[in-house]
């Protein structure tokens, strides 16, 4: 069986788009991203910020294999999934088909990658693919399971191939100090939006170059202070997940742009989608990439209004 495969212009679109929001690079200067232990004398807040890493496992409950893959499907009711590909294909594609026929495409690396099932409930299609030539792929697994999640966070709590961290992580170490002096969860995500919008830069050569496939790495963006709305996003999420605080990495339509930028659960309240900035009493909109834009930009915040410009089209 033979595939072709197109990629998403994902990258070049998203800074096209932030090039026209008039000012994605004007973060003020990074400053130090060390992950270092707050200091003596700082305020601790009521809340405990001591980092939860859920850790994704493969205990071989049910597994699924052929020649060059295979599935590791023990903990769907957490919400995710695990590949394997072990073939030696250079470029491997692994697709996965939501219950309502969402289909999301991946590149495959080796070893057991973990991807999240964010369709909720229902029957997800598992396919691998190895190239031949070209944009022609070959089936090289293909399977179907039921899958019943239990902890509806789960997705957005383990780290996954798009949100990668794991405890020795320093972004969740600086996630950690962040939290400190907070009091509740809504202090948890300001002050590491704050952080992540004042300490990153837009990195417009890297979106004018990056290629498809591009994985964000948290750590390699603290340690730069530029990045893509992809790193903002992925570190945004990393500090936040670690602080258990559900967080979904979305992507999807700006305008008509492709971008991508962050939603926040906060117990009591709900899922807070698309916000950029907090004024004490309520959000106007968590996109940390135009929130690092020039504050007061009255063209950032007249396209952003209630969030109406904003159209998910995929969740990790």
């Amino acid at each position: 069986m033979f595939l072709q495969l197109k990629n998403h212009k994902f990258f070049l679109a998203a800074f096209i788009f932030c090039l026209l929001c008039t000012g994605c690079s004007g973060a003020s200067p990074p400053m130090s991203a060390s992950a270092s232990e707050p200091a003596e004398d700082a305020p601790q807040g009521s809340r405990d910020s001591t980092p939860v890493v859920l850790v994704p496992a493969a205990d071989n409950y049910y597994v699924e294999s052929s020649d060059v893959a295979s599935m590791d499907a023990s903990h769907t009711d957490e919400g995710y999934v695990m590949i394997n590909y072990y073939g030696s294909n250079p470029k491997v594609k692994f697709q996965l088909t939501t219950p309502d026929g969402t289909t999301y495409t991946y590149s495959l690396h080796g070893g057991y990658e973990v991807f999240p099932l964010t369709g909720g409930n229902g029957t997800y299609g598992i396919k691998v693919f190895e190239n031949v030539v070209d944009d022609q792929y070959s089936l090289g697994f293909s399977s179907a399971i039921d899958v019943s999640i239990l902890n509806e966070f789960g997705p957005y709590l383990y780290p996954n191939q798009y949100v990668n961290f794991n405890a020795e992580t320093r972004a969740v170490a600086k996630g950690a100090e962040l939290a400190f002096p907070a009091n509740d969860e809504l202090d948890v995500v300001t002050n590491i939006y704050n952080y992540v919008t004042g300490n990153i830069s837009y990195d417009k050569e890297k979106a004018s170059t990056v290629e498809s496939g591009y994985l964000p790495v948290p750590d390699e963006t603290m340690d730069s202070g530029k990045g893509i709305c992809f790193d903002y996003a992925a570190l945004m999420a990393t500090m936040l997940r670690s602080q258990g605080i559900p967080t979904r990495l979305e992507v999807g339509y700006a305008g008509t742009a492709y971008h991508a930028w962050v939603s926040v659960h906060i117990t009591n309240v709900g899922w807070l989608n698309g916000i950029i900035e907090f004024d004490g009493t309520s959000w106007e909109l968590v996109d940390p990439t135009l929130g690092a834009s020039k504050k007061g930009d009255s063209e950032v915040k007249k396209f952003i209004g209630d969030g109406s410009n904003y159209t998910t089209k995929y969740v990790y």
